[in-house]
């Protein structure tokens, strides 16, 4: 092959390419259809080019194209409304389906650790030291009093907002941890998943053994529901990476790997914004002291009962799960 044959063979694919980049996002979108493929078979006559050692001129018109039309192609991919309510309205209820079976797994180790720490702490109140550090003990009593004066002085908007912030750093730095720890054979998000449900019992027994029942439940009950799965769906997500790690069926760990991420991807997104939701109820809703208690906990089981029908009847109409 010939660098002039070459070059008239491709060179209206080029300037078309060329022609759609200088348009922009504009030009893209008329091409929407015509540009993924065009854009696949620039990369081919770059490395065909590079692969002939032909003009150093042309190889690097070529690249600059790739690299432009990448970044143009990378930039389609930015926040879309109707991306955003399919992947709420379809994407992540189907994929909780299709999952059911681990997460399921994930629940019963989630609140089977927790309910039995909350019965074994029930029963022997020192336990909860063995769990929980003392200082945290008190600080969890301080959160937790009734006289305390963050329940006496009511929160103002903006001090709402600040703690909206520290919410969705806490919630969130746990799940990616969660998540993350998954790439150790799933025995770090295995591990943090059962420390948080040991934490949770230990926490909700002794609150219970010391009288703070009343502002305990009815303040985690309105954002439990978004957290705590949350939690487990993180927990979930890093034990398929884990698995898939070192369980390959035959394929490289690479595309082992890539399956295990195509199944998590959803799982950890959503997870993430199960958490957004719970930082803002617990900031904005959760904290509301004057409200009655039937309304707090009527809300907070109304949020358990429609994450669950959520998840089960969600998307079936677009997609038979």
């Amino acid at each position: 092959m010939t660098q002039q044959n070459f070059v008239q063979r491709r060179q209206q694919l080029w300037d078309k390419i060329e022609e759609v980049i200088n348009g922009g996002h504009k030009e893209i979108k008329a091409r929407a259809t015509w540009f993924p493929q065009a854009f696949r078979e620039l990369t081919q006559d770059l490395n065909t080019a590079r692969a002939h050692a032909f003009d150093p001129v042309l190889i690097e018109r070529l690249n600059r194209l790739v690299l432009e039309g990448n970044q143009l192609l990378y930039s389609q991919r930015s926040f879309s409304f109707k991306k955003f309510s399919d992947f709420i309205l379809r994407t992540f209820p189907c994929a909780i389906r299709a999952s059911w079976k681990g997460i399921a797994a994930a629940h019963l180790i989630f609140y089977g650790i927790a309910f039995f720490t909350i019965i074994l702490c029930l029963r022997f109140p020192d336990f909860v030291y063995e769990i929980i550090p003392a200082t945290k003990v008190t600080q969890l009593e301080i959160m937790y009093n009734p006289e305390s004066n963050h329940f006496l002085t009511p929160r103002n908007v903006s001090s709402d907002a600040d703690m909206f912030g520290f919410y969705i750093y806490n919630n969130i730095s746990i799940a990616f941890r969660t998540f993350a720890g998954g790439i150790f054979a799933g025995i770090g998000s295995l591990f943090i998943l059962s420390f948080n449900a040991l934490f949770l019992g230990a926490a909700t027994a002794h609150i219970i053994n010391v009288g703070f029942s009343q502002t305990f439940f009815p303040f985690v009950i309105g954002h439990a529901s978004f957290e705590l799965f949350a939690i487990i769906l993180s927990a979930h997500a890093g034990l398929l990476l884990g698995y898939r790690l070192f369980v390959t069926k035959g394929l490289s760990r690479q595309a082992s790997l890539r399956i295990a991420g195509k199944t998590a991807i959803p799982l950890i997104t959503g997870s993430v914004i199960l958490l957004v939701l719970a930082a803002a109820i617990e900031a904005f809703w959760s904290s509301k002291h004057q409200f009655p208690d039937a309304v707090r906990y009527g809300a907070g089981i109304a949020g358990w009962i429609f994450l669950y029908l959520y998840f089960i009847f969600a998307g079936r109409r677009s997609k038979n799960v």
